[in-house]
């Protein structure tokens, strides 16, 4: 691999763990500051996958690399799938508002994060189809 590529691709695991890490942080956020109950939980779960999948963007490396940044665009899709199903119909009972405590900011996190694995995914998987 070119060193150009290799350095493309270390900013891109970088810009990935970061998302990760941030929308892992606002979910504790929000459990520290009054989210309680089964939607608590979840969000506990959330934060510990958004840290662990960061820090695996980080310092992973060859076909562990690849399954670390497939798991988090999924994660990342599934995270923001659930908070729009909460702010139309509903998710498990659970309805959400826009104006609610960093609504706004999850969904351009989460959305953002998504373009940006979806990128890291793909030269990920094609630095290792030229190696």
């Amino acid at each position: 691999m070119a060193e150009s590529n290799r350095a493309a691709l270390w900013v891109l695991r970088i810009l990935s763990g970061i998302v990760l890490i941030a929308t892992g942080a606002i979910h504790l956020y929000l459990v520290m500051n009054g989210t309680g109950g089964v939607l608590g939980i979840a969000f506990v779960l959330n934060a510990i996958a958004g840290f662990v999948l960061g820090i695996g963007m980080l310092v992973l490396r060859g076909v562990l690399l690849g399954l670390a940044s497939v798991l988090s665009l999924l994660f990342l899709i599934a995270t923001l799938g659930a908070l729009l199903l909460a702010l139309t119909v509903g998710l498990f009972g659970i309805t959400e508002r826009w104006d609610y405590t960093l609504v706004p900011q999850s969904v351009v996190v989460e959305s953002l994060g998504i373009v940006v694995l979806a990128v890291t995914t793909t030269v990920v998987f094609r630095s290792r189809s030229t190696a």
